[in-house]
């Protein structure tokens, strides 16, 4: 199969990282607390600090390859893959070799969404660098396919000297702000040495999905209706935060900053920039009561903003499709979201002839290829 998909969300989870990643990298004056694999419950899990983060998958299931049942199934069970414990994406050939079945020429991969969890900054940040670490060292096994994703802390002085030592390291097109979680807010200007160093360097600023902003209520534990708790928290991550870069001028001061919005769904972003531009409008059409408390910095309405300055990710979303001409052509990023749950590997060719058949071979290209091969400077 011909590679020519670039994949603009895919991912490395926690249950897929070596066992000795944080035992062996951290500093010596954490490394005693460092996440570490343990038994719980008959399961590998990882542990800090006496607190489970998730589940290691290196341990063979007792299953063997018989699919198993279990609440949600992955790419990989899909594809027949029910034994996992080869921790396919975190061993670059076998990733590699999952790229090429599905026909990918390239993926951007997004890290532990959420599992870094601990609430001491001192272990946090020096998690987070460990881990970006590996994943930089990760991606040389093929650089112009490979795209790590590295993790910013979640404070702006913390984020910017990540962003920068990252910079200096060299290798770095992206970088991930899990921007449902940021302490302050966005309005805070803490953050303007952010923006400014992330337009100086042309790094591009990933936002993606943390799934749990919220946990499911008693009323649905246990239930079927369960599986449908985590469209409620979608939104709940990118509302306040997308609109603070229209409300307090954070795209309009900062023009050559470039966000990827991943994983955030698409159909409910038109309407929202809509309302953007209305609220702009009445801004200006009370300027001189506005002018003196920030209204005049405000001269550039949302949507130009958004189509000169915003992108997004999506894998198979029918809705999409009508609204290309809504973000304009060249903002629209595919992606197959390898291996999770809603992941089309390894049937993303099918998934895109599904939701693309009304489309010309040429804006097929440009969603599934030319768009990322352009922001992230591939061939």
């Amino acid at each position: 199969m011909t590679n020519t998909l670039i994949s603009c969300d895919d991912h490395m989870d926690l249950g897929v990282l070596p066992a000795d990643l944080w035992t062996t990298r951290l500093p010596a004056e954490l490394r005693d607390r460092a996440p570490h694999i343990a038994e719980k419950d008959g399961q590998a899990v990882w542990m800090c600090d006496g607190k489970v983060w998730g589940t290691w998958g290196g341990k063979k299931p007792a299953t063997g390859n018989a699919r198993p049942v279990k609440p949600l199934y992955n790419s990989f069970d899909r594809a027949g893959i029910h034994d996992q414990s080869e921790r396919r994406p975190a061993v670059a050939e076998l990733r590699l070799a999952d790229m090429d079945r599905d026909g990918v020429q390239a993926t951007v991969i997004y890290g532990p969404i959420f599992q870094i969890s601990t609430d001491d900054p001192v272990l946090r940040i020096a998690c987070y660098r460990v881990y970006n670490d590996w994943l930089m060292e990760f991606c040389q096994a093929a650089p112009d396919r490979l795209i790590g994703a590295p993790m910013l802390p979640e404070t702006p002085d913390a984020a910017y000297d990540e962003l920068m030592r990252l910079h200096n390291k060299g290798g770095v097109r992206q970088v991930s702000l899990m921007i449902a979680n940021v302490n302050p807010k966005l309005d805070d200007p803490a953050w303007e040495k952010l923006w400014s160093a992330l337009e100086e360097t042309g790094i591009i600023l990933g936002w993606h999905i943390t799934v749990f902003v919220g946990k499911p209520g008693d009323r649905v534990a246990g239930k079927a209706a369960a599986v449908f708790e985590n469209t409620k928290f979608f939104m709940g991550n990118f509302l306040e935060p997308f609109i603070d870069l229209f409300a307090w001028g954070i795209l309009e001061r900062h023009p050559k900053l470039k966000l990827v919005m991943a994983e955030a769904g698409t159909g409910w972003l038109p309407w929202l920039v809509q309302e953007l531009d209305y609220r702009h409008w009445r801004l200006w059409e009370a300027k001189e009561f506005w002018a003196d408390k920030g209204g005049k910095d405000l001269e550039t309405k949302p949507s130009e903003l958004f189509k000169r300055q915003i992108y997004a990710t999506f894998q198979e979303d029918y809705a999409t499709m009508a609204l290309v001409p809504f973000f304009g052509e060249d903002h629209l990023l595919w992606a197959s979201d390898y291996p999770h749950p809603d992941g089309v590997w390894p049937n993303s060719k099918s998934a895109i002839e599904r939701q693309m058949a009304q489309l010309s071979p040429e804006m097929r290209r440009k969603l599934t290829h030319d768009n990322a091969a352009k922001l992230y400077g591939l061939a």
